[in-house]
């Protein structure tokens, strides 16, 4: 009775929220508020340790599958610095001034509480983005700054516990030392997770078990890595990168599709049952500090740490708007890239071996010369990082998170609560904020037209790679045996020209030549898919140009299964 209640609360926040635009974590926090005063409501109390490793491995899974490698890529710096530098530097600006402030909670505890409420969740925030046109870079780097700062914010939380057992001692050196081991164990676990179920997957032609295995591939690289003491969270993020990064070439179309929708319907759940919990806990975590902490200082608690969060947060946006303003190095760059090109025009390959170096050399030229156009195409304005520093609600990880702090330690409760008012509170300030400000902002998005003609572009520049690679068709042959001159014809009057024009009608022939025609169509379908995940690899076009002519070739790809 209780899971029917809060499934039929979930579909009726997400109904209402599409409706009014008010974003749907935000209306599950209320609506849990006000079930827990129903009557007979009966008391619920998500284990923390379910949540870390059972509900935020998949939900971090099923973002960063989603997340375009080359975007995250591209936005490292900017994401390293929010999600590892800025939380750890928050956390420990907060641990100090809420124990000099408030002496009776100790240093280790109040770092505790500053790491739980430093990891920002782009949950609510991507979702108020995508319905009012926030700009697909800002998009990028809210979501890859939620994927790592969990990982930050846990390794923090885990020196700061150990602390709190150790007679109140902590170690800034061992935290460094603790966390340069979880960034590079989960780096190394997750990378190979990812890469061998993707091989595993890959050799498999059935989408219930390619599902069942990633349901799994996030536990698989959580696991391991909590047990060799690195991040698994991390672990898990590496995994869907490289899952997403191999997966879309090396997958069939209906294998990611089955994919897509089941880790969006698994995500949506996960997601509404932990903010509907959030919103449903918070009365019993009052009851539990009321003999800790007065009204004044629970609200003085909770006052320090959000203006010190806004503060920290806009603070450390500063430094990296200043200097993406200051620094102009893109035609020095390209001066040195143009420079670069001529040496390589002046090689001559001795052997294939020198050739195929050559041919890595000129695609890393590309794609340096493909970074400064995106950089110059979609930079970080000062209202871009404005929004970014508007969109730093809290969620998951600092609910589940605060939580996982030892039982019987002195003030536990007092932080416990602070921290579930403060994500809830950012939540509601930010959350039903964020839409006014995006608007304010007077984003200029991409026109219809330069998107229609992008991705025109890429679709044509795939099918004359894909060409190129498997020459003419009067060379094809099938069996050793040249192909009929007549469906030759057809084929190049009508067939690939639909194809290069992105038309997606399937055509009809007849029953003698229509073997024929599906291997060829399936060769070039083949070429065509290989010259796109080469493209993408350099990033001259959008990732939702890559994105719409996957999608054709998808579409192509299960006619031909069907035929």
């Amino acid at each position: 009775m209780i899971v029917g209640a809060a499934l039929a609360i979930m579909i009726a926040a997400s109904v209402f929220s599409r409706r009014t635009g008010v974003a749907a974590p935000l209306l599950l926090v209320g609506l849990g508020i006000g079930a827990s005063y129903l009557p007979g409501a009966p008391p619920i109390e998500l284990d923390p340790e379910l949540v870390l490793a059972g509900v935020l491995p998949p939900l971090l899974y099923s973002a960063a599958v989603n997340l375009p490698v080359i975007d995250f890529r591209r936005n490292l710096r900017l994401i390293t610095w929010l999600s590892i530098v800025m939380v750890i530097v928050s956390a420990l600006v907060i641990g100090a001034v809420v124990h000099l402030l408030f002496p009776a909670i100790s240093f280790p505890l109040a770092v505790a509480l500053g790491a739980v409420v430093s990891p920002t969740d782009a949950v609510a925030a991507t979702a108020v983005g995508r319905r009012v046109g926030l700009p697909p870079r800002v998009m990028t780097i809210l979501e890859g700054e939620s994927l790592v700062n969990d990982a930050s914010a846990l390794v923090v939380l885990r020196t700061a516990v150990a602390g709190i057992a150790a007679t109140s001692s902590f170690s800034i050196g061992r935290t460094a030392l603790e966390f340069g081991w979880a960034v590079v164990g989960a780096i190394v676990i997750g990378g190979v997770v990812g890469w061998i179920t993707v091989l595993l997957r890959q050799r498999l032609d059935d989408p219930v078990l390619n599902t069942t295995i990633s349901l799994v591939v996030p536990f698989l690289a959580y696991f391991p890595a909590e047990e060799l003491h690195a991040s698994g969270v991390l672990a898990v993020v590496v995994a869907g990168l490289v899952t997403g990064a191999l997966g879309s070439h090396r997958f069939s179309a209906r294998d990611r599709q089955t994919q897509a929708t089941t880790w969006t319907t698994f995500s949506f759940i996960l997601e509404s049952v932990v903010f509907l919990a959030m919103g449903y806990q918070v009365p019993q975590l009052v009851g539990a500090a009321q003999g800790e902490t007065t009204l004044g200082e629970m609200a003085g608690l909770v006052l320090v740490v959000l203006v010190l969060l806004v503060v920290l947060r806009f603070g450390g946006l500063a430094g990296p708007a200043l200097r993406d303003r200051r620094s102009n190095q893109s035609e020095h760059v390209r001066a040195r890239l143009d420079q670069f090109e001529v040496h390589l025009d002046s090689m001559t390959p001795a052997d294939d071996r020198e050739d195929s170096r050559i041919s890595s050399a000129r695609r890393r030229l590309a794609r340096s010369r493909a970074d400064i156009e995106f950089e110059e195409r979609e930079p970080i304005t000062s209202r871009g990082f404005l929004t970014i520093g508007w969109a730093g609600m809290r969620g998951v990880v600092t609910v589940a998170a605060a939580q996982t702090i030892p039982h019987g330690t002195s003030h536990r409760a007092t932080v416990v609560l602070a921290a579930f008012l403060v994500a809830l509170i950012t939540l509601v300030l930010f959350g039903l904020t964020l839409p006014a400000v995006i608007r304010r902002m007077r984003f200029s998005p991409e026109s219809a037209e330069d998107r229609h003609d992008a991705f025109r572009s890429l679709l044509r520049h795939v099918g004359e790679s894909a060409i190129d690679e498997l020459g003419p068709l009067e060379s094809q042959t099938i069996d050793g045996e040249p192909i009929d001159p007549k469906l030759v014809t057809k084929l190049k009057d009508r067939i690939l020209p639909q194809v290069l024009a992105g038309v997606r009608e399937a055509p009809r022939f007849r029953p003698a030549v229509k073997e024929q025609t599906l291997i060829l169509q399936s060769r070039y379908l083949e070429a065509m898919r290989a010259a796109l995940a080469s493209e993408r690899s350099i990033g001259a076009y959008s990732s939702h140009t890559y994105r719409k002519v996957e999608a054709m070739l998808d579409d192509m790809e299960k006619r031909l299964d069907a035929s």
